[in-house]
């Protein structure tokens, strides 16, 4: 500190001799004193000098109340004074300053008392525990301290309290407490700790920050709301601006939805408080922050699609609409619009379809872009509605073919009632205000963007300059008001239009050259020595005429590419053609206005360059200055080269549509496979259902036997050997049901048989119906054969279920014979002594009568086994049937296989001719580009192919020797 003591001695203004000598017995009453009452009084004395004598007391005191911070935490009065006094000294919020040398001076004693006390990072963290106490008088001063130390020196602050265990948790305590006056100094603090802090904003994020802003922004009452709403937007702004993985949780959580109450404004009489209007301002800030043109176009897309879905843009579209709005809210929430439907066709057609609330109706579309081409409204508005529309027709090909559409004869309202898109726009282009000019240019152009086909039908309107004269068309008024000589604004704007609108048409190429006074006209630009600020305009019509070069098709004789250079050699020169070329990209407003694609200049003198067209001088700059140099035989061997290429392409695209049909074949075979797979699980399901059946009559069997066994241990008497006949036939009773269901089951075995006999049948036929390709027969046959072996599998499992019928047959056999002898011997035995011969008479009716009913059920079991043994030869003759059909199916299966070896053969030849042709291809491409001609894309090619045989099927009676 002894540089600090040099800086305090050099001041004129420094303390009194006494001040200093009072200062230093504090602090030694702070440091020495083992009473807490007296300690406690020396801080508060010293709090009291700190303001007046913030250098001395900073000197002096901070190590003392850095100490008393560790060691007196039990006493919440000391600690909030010593907070209290460090606040002081560090921070250069000061009410009364009355020189600026004085500010300076204090500014830089905060950076410095702010090193000292951060050089040891134990400060740091004593300070954020005891951010944790719940008492006022230390929360509160603890928070302010802290928001003065990343105010002085932030990224070194932030990465002390990054590497701290829970620091950010810490500090995000301070938004749930209770009391206002915390939770509004915890947002300023998160504020200063969030900014510019990617890893910092991503932990705050995750630690629920969204939600509870979000409910302090409704508690506070959204856009009505006081400073503490402006407060929470900002720190959402530092949370949300140029992090992706924020803005993507921000979505996830669906957090854009809560955004829409900010923006329901309620009627125009509710009044604008200037902090209203600040809320509303950072809000559409934030809602632009999540669909920047410079965030990646996944996360712009989703975050745009969200805010349609919520009605977010429906509301937003409500302010843009609505009386009484201030200018500048009016004029963000345009730009806001604007970047909620750049480029996201579903926006763009819902913006489309708003319209304003005035009698008539007319589309919002159309009451902006009349404020755009009124020179009455303010400048930022302007730029905004061009901005605005400029979004509504990027990447939107529908939207252009409507604006266009409004300009073309068959669609002008003739009754002069309402006033179109396209009227504006041409109302503009020739009005005396050269920010109308430029403005309505620029916005034509963005109608023609990319989109060859409204180039085309531009070409068609035609305009009534006076009355008496002929129309002109839009193509020949531009190029005439570029020859009169307005301002440079306007021809900036006109030659934008025009690059744009000739670049990648040919045939807009063409009407433009068959103006003969056009090609006079841009060389004698060129070719003149002016000023600076003519150089621009000397470069755009280089670059127009470059384009008048390289997209000519060669369908005008006097204009062809070979005259025009050797035009521009003899009265311009290459080298002095090139160098008026490269004015464009050098100027100093080129670089400006391709950074962003929004309009936003300081004053109508610096709208110059539109975004876009940047990007197509970028583009067409270089492949001007090669077919600048490019010679006439090159020209040919290029143009030998591309038909080469058509040629090879049809080849390509036929044997491409080839392969198209055979993938629908394919998937049409696919489908009846899968269909015929159901059809065989649906069987095998049968099957083990009547499998488990049978498990089931098994095991009931098996406790009948286990029943006779035990009654056949305990049998005692004759009145117990009577019971156990009663027994025996109640078990051949069950044993006939068993019989039926048994029975039951191999007529479900046999129908079965039948359906798989029909479906083998149907293979049969399916594969002698004629008219299949090879492709096709080769996956019948692999069905085929899936079919066969899943056939035979089913087979073997029916023998084997015959089979378990079978011995389950022998056994009941075996069984009624045991009941027999059972019952002979039941009748055999000697009477129970002490009854009388006529109850034994009785008796032996009785048994006999029982005998003879169990002789009569034996033989009608006989007579069903029978007929069970005679059913089961019938299926095993069934059974041989279907084998022998099998190997038939296997000898077709071998053919087929034959047939689709000899298919995939021819396959592989049309293979290697691809390969020929795609060799022949790719060499003759690589001697385009040793030309020096880039190779387009193959689908730009074709496109490209199309226009060109248009265009020479037009002009084929006039230029049959130049194509």
């Amino acid at each position: 500190m002894n540089f600090l003591r040099g800086v305090m001695g050099g001041q004129s203004a420094g303390p009194q001799h006494t001040e200093a000598e009072t200062i230093q017995k504090l602090c030694d009453r702070v440091s020495s004193s083992t009473l807490l009452d007296d300690r406690r009084n020396a801080v508060r004395a010293l709090k009291s000098l700190s303001k007046k004598y913030r250098l001395e007391v900073g000197i002096q005191a901070m190590d003392h109340l850095i100490h008393v911070l560790q060691t007196d935490r039990s006493d919440s009065e000391i600690i909030g004074y010593a907070l209290d006094t460090l606040y002081n000294i560090i921070s250069n919020d000061e009410e009364e300053e009355v020189e600026e040398n004085s500010t300076r001076q204090s500014e830089d004693f905060g950076s410095q008392f702010t090193e000292i006390f951060i050089k040891q990072q134990e400060n740091v963290t004593l300070l954020l525990s005891l951010l944790e106490e719940f008492d006022f008088h230390v929360r509160w001063p603890g928070v302010k301290l802290l928001t003065s130390l990343l105010k002085q020196l932030g990224p070194q602050v932030q990465q002390i309290i990054l590497v701290s265990p829970m620091g950010v948790s810490r500090l995000m305590d301070l938004l749930a407490d209770s009391r206002e006056v915390i939770r509004n100094d915890g947002v300023l603090l998160l504020q200063a700790l969030t900014r510019s802090n990617g890893a910092i904003q991503k932990i705050v994020a995750f630690e629920n920050a969204f939600e509870r802003l979000l409910d302090i922004i409704t508690e506070e009452g959204n856009s009505d709301g006081g400073i503490v709403v402006e407060d929470c937007l900002i720190l959402l702004q530092n949370l949300l601006k140029n992090n992706n993985s924020n803005q993507n949780f921000f979505k996830e959580g669906s957090y854009i939805q809560r955004m829409k109450p900010w923006f329901d404004v309620g009627d125009e009489n509710s009044g604008w408080s200037a902090q209203k209007v600040t809320n509303l301002h950072v809000m559409l800030q934030l809602v632009r922050v999540l669909v920047s043109p410079t965030n990646p176009p996944g996360a712009t897309s989703s975050c745009q699609k969200a805010m349609f879905q919520c009605g977010l843009l429906q509301q937003l579209c409500t302010i843009l609409m609505a009386t009484g709005v201030p200018a500048d809210i009016l004029t963000e929430t345009i730009n806001t619009v604007s970047e909620v439907i750049r480029g996201y066709q579903v926006n763009q057609d819902y913006f489309a379809s708003v319209n304003a609330p005035s009698n008539p109706q007319r589309p919002a579309i159309v009451v902006l872009l009349m404020s755009m081409v009124n020179e009455r409204q303010p400048f930022v508005l302007r730029c905004a509605v061009l901005y605005c529309f400029q979004c509504f027709l990027y990447k939107n090909q529908k939207g252009q073919g409507e604006i266009v559409s409004t300009l073309l004869p068959s669609t002008i309202d003739a009754t002069g009632n309402s006033v179109s898109a396209g009227q504006l726009l041409c109302g503009g282009l020739f009005s005396t205000d050269s920010l109308s000019n430029w403005c309505a240019a620029v916005a034509l152009a963005h109608a023609l963007q990319e989109n060859a086909t409204q180039k085309e039908q531009l070409l068609r309107v035609q305009l009534a300059t006076s009355i008496g004269n002929p129309p002109v068309s839009l193509l020949q008024q531009c190029t005439n008001i570029l020859s009169q000589g307005s301002k440079i604004q306007t021809r900036v704007g006109l030659l934008m239009l025009l690059c744009t609108w000739l670049s990648n048409c040919p045939i807009a190429v063409t009407h433009f050259l068959h103006n003969s006074a056009n090609v006079p006209f841009l060389t004698g630009q060129i070719a003149e020595n002016l000023g600076e600020e003519e150089q621009l305009v000397q470069g755009l019509c280089a670059l127009l005429l470059g384009i008048s070069i390289y997209f000519n098709d060669n369908s005008l004789e006097s204009y062809m590419k070979e005259k025009l250079k050797q035009l521009i050699e003899k009265r311009i020169g290459k080298e002095n053609f090139i160098e008026k070329l490269g004015f464009i990209s050098k100027h100093e407003l080129y670089s400006r206005a391709s950074q962003k694609p929004q309009p936003n200049f300081p004053s109508p003198e610096y709208m110059i360059f539109d975004h876009e067209f940047t990007k197509l001088v970028k583009e067409l700059e270089g492949v001007i200055t090669k077919a600048i140099y490019k010679s006439s035989e090159e020209d040919k061997k290029e143009e030998e080269v591309k038909k080469t290429l058509e040629q090879h392409d049809s080849i390509v695209t036929h044997y491409k549509n080839m392969i198209r049909e055979q993938d629908l074949q394919l998937e049409e075979l696919k489908q009846q496979i899968s269909t015929l797979k159901c059809q065989n699980e649906q069987l095998q399901t049968a099957v083990t259902q009547q499998v488990s059946q049978i498990q089931q009559h098994k095991d009931q069997y098996n406790l009948l036997k286990v029943q006779l066994g035990k009654d056949n241990q305990h049998q005692g008497s004759y009145s117990d050997k009577t019971q156990v006949n009663g027994i025996q036939s109640e078990e051949v009773g069950r044993l006939r049901e068993e019989l039926e269901e048994l029975k039951s089951n191999q007529e479900l075995l046999q129908s079965q048989l039948a359906e798989k006999n029909s479906l083998i049948e149907n293979l049969k036929s399916s594969q002698a119906s004629p008219g299949t390709n090879e492709q096709s027969s080769a996956t019948a046959s692999a069905r085929d054969s899936e079919q066969i072996t899943e056939l035979k599998q089913e087979l073997a499992t029916l023998k084997s279920q015959l089979n378990s019928q079978s011995m389950e047959i022998t056994k009941l056999q075996t069984e009624k014979q045991e009941l027999l002898q059972k019952t002979e011997t039941f009748a055999k035995s000697v009477p129970v002594p002490g009854e009388s011969e006529a109850g034994m008479a009785t008796k032996t009716t009785d048994v006999e009568g029982r005998l003879s009913a169990l002789l009569q059920e034996t033989k009608e079991l006989k007579n069903e086994i029978k007929a069970l043994s005679e059913e089961r030869t019938a299926i095993k003759e069934q059974l041989d049937a279907s084998n022998s059909t099998i190997a038939i199916l296997q000898n077709e299966k071998n053919k087929l296989e034959m047939d689709v070896t000899d298919s995939k053969k021819e396959q592989d030849d049309l293979l290697v001719l691809l390969a020929d042709q795609d060799q022949k291809i790719f060499s003759l491409k690589n001697k385009l580009k040793e030309l020096g001609h880039p190779v387009e894309e193959e689908d730009e090619l074709e496109s490209g192919d199309q226009d060109d045989e248009e265009d020479e099927d037009e002009d084929d009676g006039k230029d049959q020797g130049h194509i």
